[in-house]
């Protein structure tokens, strides 16, 4: 009786206490950060090392992704030092958490997307909110796209269809479309190469590989997301060639996505690799600044819709993040929702100085592109006069104030000593850097007019730059 009690202690101290982790974050982000956004998610179930979370939408995913991610992670790290990464499922009702019986789900006859019956694999189920329509094109991804839909009116027109291109392209994007459009006349199979290797391990484990073939074998339409995670894994590429022969045999669609061609896969059996280039390849390279604007203007459209009362964001902005941020469609959105979150919490729309500062890290301007003799200049120009006044000896108020603007905006927004900043102003020292420093800061507290100024000034310093870039 006591061994029993000891084991089921052990167990209750192994098991992630969500509410006592909600709490934590509660603690940490504020009160109205927490009700607003985690509040919204709750646990789905622990592994080894991560947890599968859920969220009502899209949206409150991304945008607690881009925000507060890190800080969730190391938060259930301090009670888990095991767990290394958090997954999140779109599910308003999640149901049947803790089944894991492999069989098909014939909960609705209409329902004609299989997928195997435990939490783990409900992540994959199709996402009605990721179709061709809200799939936005450009130039980098019309190929990819033209093909899916080929394969949406034509099965087995191009088999396999392989999808490449980087981090946050849109390949599950054209994925969980293609599933989409194809659901209502044919069982369709969704799945990331990685929850395929949980099953194959599992099913072994568990003396079931007869059912694993049967269910993974008896599909019309095969798609597999992220084919890369199978590197170097022999037993489950073995299993996985022969599921590709038998689909293929019998004619069922087969939709590989990677991100990378087939050629450049590593640890992945040269036989496999050979059945890919077969078909048809088709990358999403980096979108175009046409695309990308699209995007993030679609994104203030929706929330304009969704929340009347949030403040739009400005077109000019717009336009900026579209053109920094072009390393992925994922990070693109990330920083919008900066701007978004910045612009919720202080109740206005961020200049377009401020948005630099928000997005310091994305941008691809330095604060080295701007120099002090450029600020003089600019400084002088609004002003209205002459830089030898304001590098002079000379103590008259209409010089001062312009001369301490400016060695406030060199402090602001060079990397620059306080010395050479001195050195810059007419050999002036760093005692006086830091007096006109303190004085600016403390008039823009009392002079609206001021910190206006400032605004406008920092904007014309900083956008001039981009403009030379």
């Amino acid at each position: 009786m006591k061994n029993n009690l000891t084991n089921i202690k052990s167990d209750n101290i192994n098991k992630i206490d969500w509410k006592l982790l909600q709490n934590e974050m509660k603690n940490k982000f504020g009160s109205e950060i927490y009700d607003s956004w985690l509040k919204k998610i709750d646990l789905v179930d622990e592994f080894k090392n991560y947890v599968l979370l859920s969220v009502s939408t899209r949206f409150i995913r991304d945008w607690i992704t881009s925000r507060y991610l890190d800080q969730i992670l190391q938060i259930i790290k301090l009670y888990k030092k095991d767990i290394s990464r958090i997954e999140f499922v779109i599910n308003e009702n999640i149901k049947n958490k803790n089944t894991d019986e492999i069989k098909p789900d014939n909960s609705s006859d209409n329902e004609k997307v299989s997928f195997i019956k435990d939490s783990y694999l409900q992540y994959n189920r199709i996402d009605p909110n990721k179709n061709f329509e809200n799939f936005l094109l450009g130039k980098s991804n019309k190929l990819a796209f033209e093909a899916a839909k080929k394969v949406s009116e034509q099965i087995a027109h191009y088999n396999p269809l392989y999808i490449y291109g980087g981090v946050g392209m849109g390949k599950t994007h054209l994925l969980n479309a293609i599933g989409l459009s194809l659901k209502e006349k044919n069982k369709v199979m969704f799945i990331s190469a990685e929850r395929f290797m949980y099953q194959f391990v599992k099913s072994i484990k568990s003396n079931e590989m007869v059912k694993f073939k049967e269910y993974f074998r008896n599909t019309d339409i095969f798609l597999i997301d992220d084919i890369q995670f199978m590197n170097g894994k022999e037993a489950m590429q073995e299993e996985f060639f022969h599921t590709f022969n038998v689909l293929l045999e019998k004619g069922s669609q087969i939709i590989v996505s990677a991100d990378r061609p087939p050629n450049k896969l590593t640890r992945i059996q040269e036989r496999i690799k050979s059945r890919f280039s077969g078909g048809l390849v088709v990358d999403i390279q980096n979108a175009d600044f046409e695309l990308r604007y699209n995007i993030i203007k679609s994104k203030n459209e929706d929330l304009a819709i969704h929340d009347p009362n949030n403040i739009k964001i400005s077109d000019e902005i717009i336009k900026f993040i579209s053109t920094e941020v072009n390393t992925s469609i994922r990070e693109l959105v990330g920083a919008f929702n900066r701007v978004v979150s910045f612009s919720r919490i202080y109740g206005k729309t961020p200049s377009m100085s401020e948005v630099k500062v928000i997005l310091k890290d994305l941008l691809n301007l330095t604060e080295n592109k701007v120099d002090i003799d450029n600020i003089q200049t600019i400084v002088c120009k609004y002003f209205k006069i002459s830089k030898n006044e304001m590098l002079s000896p000379r103590r008259s108020r209409y010089l001062v104030r312009p001369r301490q603007t400016a060695i406030y905006l060199a402090k602001m927004l060079t990397s620059k000593s306080l010395p050479e900043i001195g050195r810059s102003f007419a050999n002036r020292d760093h005692t006086t850097v830091i007096h006109s420093v303190k004085t600016i800061e403390k008039l823009r507290k009392e002079d609206n007019e001021l910190n206006l100024s400032i605004d406008s000034l920092k904007n014309k310093i900083l956008y001039k730059q981009e403009n030379e870039i």
